[in-house]
C-alpha cells in the first residue's frame, strides 16, 4: 500500500471524524440538556446557549483525555501505519453506524462504551490476522492488547452505573428530606447557603480536578491551583452565597441559575470527557501519518510514537466544539433521543413509551418487599416525618397555562450536579466512564428517590431503564464485533474494502434516517394529543372531543384500509394495520387521561360537568376494541391463508363498510368543528346499518346451512357485521355526551 493511499486513509479518517461529531452529539445532548428541559428552566433557546458556551470551554480541557485513543486499548509499537490505519478506520466506521442507529430509536447510548469495544474489536482482530500470518502461537496476542487499561476503563464504565444510581437517590433523598416538595419556602431560609455549598462543589471537580487535562494550562498554574484548592473553595462559596442571597432579596428563583450554571458545568464536563470519542482516534491517526512520514521507511516502521504524550493543539479542540454547537443547535435526534430520558424520569403519571415485563414486576414485587421489612424495623414516628416531608402530594399546583415541568427544579440541580461533579472526577483521572451512563442513572436515582416511580408507572419506568441498560450492553457486543470484521475486511480488502464499508454505512445512514422521519412524524402524532389548556375548563373539555374526532379518524382510515386488505387479501397491508393497533391504543389512553384531568380541574373550578362526560372513556374503550377486533381477525384469517371472502360476501360486507364510514365521518367532523350535532340524521343511518345487519345475517344461514361459508368465513363475516353496528352505537352515544355536556356548560356561564 502506497503512501498515497495512506493519506487518503487519514482524510477519510478526518471526514469521518466530522461526521461521528454530529452524530455523537446528537445521543449526548440528552446528558446536560434533559434536567434543564424537563424542568423548563428557561426556554429553549437560553439553554441551548448556556450549553454551547460550556461545550465550547470544555473542549479545551479535552486535551489529556486523547491519550486513551493512542495507547489505552492497545500497545501501538507492535503495529505499522498500515496497521494502525486499518484498526482506526474500521473503529470510526463503526461507530457512525451503530450511535446513528442508536439515534433513529431515541436511546441513548454511550459513545465511550463504542469507542473503547471498537478499539478493542479492531485491534484484537488485527492483531490476530498479524499472529496467524507470523505463525505464532495465539497466545501472544496479550502482548499487542493493553489489557490491564482496557479492564481498568470497562470495569469504571460499569461501576459508574451503580455509584451513579446511588448518589443520585442518597442526595435527592438527603435534599428532598430538607427542602421538600414544597421547597420554596425554605429555599428563602438556607437556600443560598446550599447553593454556594453546589457552586463550589462543581468548581471543584471542574476546574481544580479538571485543570491538569487543559490544553492551555502550564504545569506552574496546575500545581497553584492545587496548592491553593482550599482558599479557592473558600471564596467561591463566600461569593456564590453573597450573590445567590442576592438574587433572593430580589425574589429571584435561586434555583433557575442554580441549574443553568449545572448545564454548562455538565455541558463542560460532557465535551472535557467525550470529545476523544469523536475526534480522538482521527488525531491519532494523523499523528502517525506524520510520524512515519518522518522516517526512512513509513510503510514498516512500528508507531511506538503514539505511546508519547502529545498535548492536542487548542485550535483543533475549538474546531471540533464548534461543529458540537452547531449540532446542538440542529439536530432532531438529539430531541428524539431527550425525550426519553424525560419521559422515564416525569414526576406525573404520563404516556408510558414501554410496556411492562416480567422482569419489571418481578423487581417491583422485591423492592416492595423490601420497603415492607424497612418499615417494620423504622419507629413509626419516624416513618411519618420521612413520609410528611417527602410527600409528592405537598407540592404547589403549577400556575399558568400550558403541560406542567416534568419535574422540578430541586431534583434538577441535584441532576446536574451530582453527574457532573462524578463525570469530572473520572476526567481528571483521565478514566472515561461513560457520560450517558452517568447522568442517565443519577436521573433515574433523582426520579426514584422522588417518588416518580409509584405504584401507577413503577413497571412501565423500569422496563425502560431496563431497555436502556439492555442497549448499553449491545453496544459492547456490537461495537466489538462489526469493529472486528470491518477490521478483517480492510485487511484484505485494503483500499476496495474500505469504499465498499463507507458505501455500507452511507445506505444505513440514510434508512436510518427515513427511518426516524417516520418515527417522528408519528411522536409528532401522538404529541397533538398531549392537553395543552390546563386552565380553562371549557377549552380542556372542548380539546379532549377534538381529541377524539383525531383519534376516530385515525380508526376510520384504519377500518376502511382493512377492509380493502381483507377482501382483495393483502396481508402486507393488513401487517401495517396490526401494527397501528398499539399506537391507537396508547392515544385512547391519553385521551381518557386528559378526561381524568379536566374533570379534576373542573371540580377544582366549583363547576360541574354532565356525569355521562366521564361515560366517554367507555365510549372509546369500546371503539377501540371494536377497531382492534376487526383488525386482528382479518390479520390472522389472511395470514393463515384461510379461504377468502366469497365474492357475495365482500359485495355485501361492502354496503356496511360504506354505512359505517359515512357515520364515522360524520361524528369526527361534528368533534373537530365543534358544531351541533344532528342526532336525527345520525339516528337513521344507524337504524339502517341495523336493518342491514339484521338482514345480512338473515343471507348468511343458507350459506352455512349449505356449507358454502366455512366455519371461519362465517365466524369472520358475523364479526365484522357485529362490530360495525357496536362502533356505530358508541359513536351516537359519544355524539349525546357531546351535547349534553357543553349544554351544561353554557347554562353555567349564562
Amino acid at each position: 500500500m502506497s503512501t498515497e493511499v495512506l493519506l487518503v486513509g487519514v482524510g477519510i479518517l478526518v471526514t469521518i471524524a466530522v461526521l461521528d461529531i454530529v452524530i455523537g452529539v446528537s445521543n449526548d445532548a440528552v446528558n446536560f440538556l434533559s434536567s434543564s428541559i424537563g424542568s423548563r428552566v428557561a426556554p429553549k433557546a437560553v439553554i441551548t446557549a448556556i450549553a454551547s458556551l460550556g461545550i465550547l470551554a470544555g473542549v479545551t480541557f479535552s486535551s489529556g483525555m486523547m491519550e486513551v485513543a493512542r495507547k489505552g486499548i492497545f500497545h501501538p509499537q507492535f503495529f505499522t501505519l498500515t496497521e494502525i490505519l486499518t484498526i482506526f478506520l474500521a473503529v470510526m466506521i463503526t461507530d457512525i453506524i451503530l450511535l446513528d442507529l442508536f439515534n433513529t430509536y431515541g436511546l441513548p447510548t454511550s459513545t465511550t462504551v463504542s469507542i473503547v469495544f471498537e478499539l478493542l474489536g479492531a485491534a484484537v482482530a488485527v492483531s490476530l490476522l498479524k499472529i496467524v500470518q507470523a505463525g505464532d502461537s495465539l497466545a501472544t496476542i496479550a502482548g499487542y492488547i493493553n489489557s490491564a487499561t482496557a479492564i481498568t476503563i470497562i470495569m469504571g464504565i460499569l461501576l459508574s452505573v451503580a455509584i451513579s444510581f446511588v448518589c443520585g437517590a442518597v442526595f435527592q433523598f438527603l435534599t428532598r428530606l430538607l427542602f421538600t416538595f414544597d421547597y420554596q419556602r425554605r429555599i428563602r431560609r438556607y437556600g443560598a447557603l446550599w447553593g454556594g455549598l453546589a457552586m463550589s462543589s462543581i468548581t471543584y471537580f471542574i476546574l481544580v480536578k479538571g485543570a491538569k487535562g487543559a490544553s492551555f494550562m502550564t504545569a506552574r498554574n496546575v500545581q497553584w491551583i492545587h496548592d491553593n484548592t482550599a482558599l479557592l473553595l473558600l471564596i467561591i462559596f463566600a461569593i456564590s452565597a453573597i450573590l445567590l442571597l442576592i438574587l433572593q432579596l430580589l425574589r429571584v428563583n435561586i434555583l433557575k441559575p442554580i441549574v443553568l450554571v449545572g448545564t454548562f458545568a455538565l455541558a463542560m464536563a460532557f465535551a472535557a470527557n467525550d470529545l476523544v470519542n469523536f475526534i480522538g482516534v482521527p488525531l491519532a491517526g494523523l499523528h502517525a501519518y506524520q510520524a512515519a512520514m518522518a522516517t526512512a521507511d513509513p510503510l514498516t516502521v512500528t508507531m511506538g510514537v503514539l505511546g508519547k504524550k502529545v498535548q492536542s493543539e487548542t485550535w483543533i479542540l475549538l474546531a471540533a466544539g464548534a461543529i458540537m454547537v452547531l449540532t446542538l443547535w440542529l439536530s432532531k435526534k438529539a430531541r428524539t433521543v431527550t425525550e426519553t430520558e424525560i419521559g422515564l424520569s416525569q414526576q406525573d403519571e404520563g404516556s408510558e413509551r414501554f410496556e411492562s415485563i416480567s422482569l419489571s414486576r418481578a423487581i417491583v414485587r422485591m423492592t416492595l418487599g423490601i420497603f415492607d421489612m424497612v418499615r417494620a424495623v423504622v419507629p413509626q414516628g419516624v416513618r411519618a416525618l420521612i413520609s410528611r416531608r417527602l410527600s409528592p402530594e405537598s407540592a404547589p399546583v403549577p400556575a399558568g397555562p400550558g403541560i406542567p415541568p416534568s419535574f422540578d427544579l430541586l431534583r434538577a440541580s441535584v441532576n446536574l450536579m451530582v453527574a457532573s461533579a462524578v463525570v469530572s472526577y473520572a476526567t481528571a483521572y483521565q478514566l472515561p466512564l461513560s457520560t450517558t451512563y452517568v447522568t442517565f442513572m443519577v436521573a433515574m436515582g433523582t426520579s426514584f428517590a422522588d417518588q416518580a416511580w409509584g405504584r401507577e408507572t413503577a413497571v412501565y419506568r423500569i422496563t425502560g431503564v431496563l431497555a436502556v441498560i439492555g442497549g448499553w450492553f449491545m453496544t459492547a457486543v456490537i461495537a466489538f464485533t462489526f469493529a472486528a470484521l470491518f477490521a478483517a475486511i480492510i485487511f484484505y480488502g485494503e483500499a476496495l474494502g474500505v469504499l465498499l464499508l463507507l458505501a455500507l454505512a452511507g445506505a444505513l445512514i440514510r434508512n436510518a434516517h427515513h427511518k426516524h422521519l417516520a418515527i417522528a412524524e408519528a411522536a409528532h402524532k401522538e404529541k397533538v394529543f398531549n392537553l395543552k389548556s390546563i386552565e380553562d375548563p371549557r377549552k380542556s373539555v372542548e380539546t379532549t372531543f377534538e381529541h377524539m374526532s383525531l383519534l376516530l379518524k385515525e380508526i376510520r382510515e384504519s377500518l376502511d384500509t382493512t377492509l380493502e386488505a381483507l377482501f382483495t387479501q393483502r396481508y402486507d397491508r393488513l401487517r401495517v394495520q396490526r401494527k397501528r393497533l398499539g399506537k391507537i391504543q396508547q392515544w385512547s389512553n391519553i385521551i381518557s387521561a386528559n378526561i381524568f384531568k379536566t374533570m379534576r380541574l373542573i371540580d377544582q373550578k366549583g363547576l360541574t360537568v354532565s356525569h355521562r362526560y366521564a361515560q366517554t372513556i367507555r365510549r372509546l374503550q369500546k371503539i377501540t376494541d371494536g377497531h382492534r377486533d376487526i383488525v386482528l381477525r382479518a390479520y390472522t384469517h389472511i395470514g393463515n391463508h384461510h379461504k377468502g371472502l366469497l365474492p357475495v360476501q365482500i359485495a355485501e360486507l361492502e354496503q356496511v363498510r360504506e354505512l359505517l364510514n359515512e357515520i364515522l365521518l360524520e361524528v369526527e367532523t361534528t368533534f373537530s368543528r365543534k358544531q351541533t350535532a344532528n342526532l336525527d340524521r345520525l339516528t337513521e343511518k344507524d337504524g339502517r346499518l341495523r336493518a342491514l345487519a339484521a338482514e345480512l345475517n338473515a343471507r348468511q344461514v343458507p350459506r352455512i346451512s349449505d356449507n358454502t361459508s366455512k366455519t371461519r368465513l362465517s365466524i369472520l363475516y358475523y364479526a365484522i357485521v357485529g362490530n360495525a353496528m357496536m362502533l356505530s352505537k358508541q359513536n351516537l352515544e359519544l355524539l349525546e355526551i357531546f351535547d349534553i355536556a357543553f349544554g351544561k356548560f353554557e347554562h353555567q356561564e349564562e
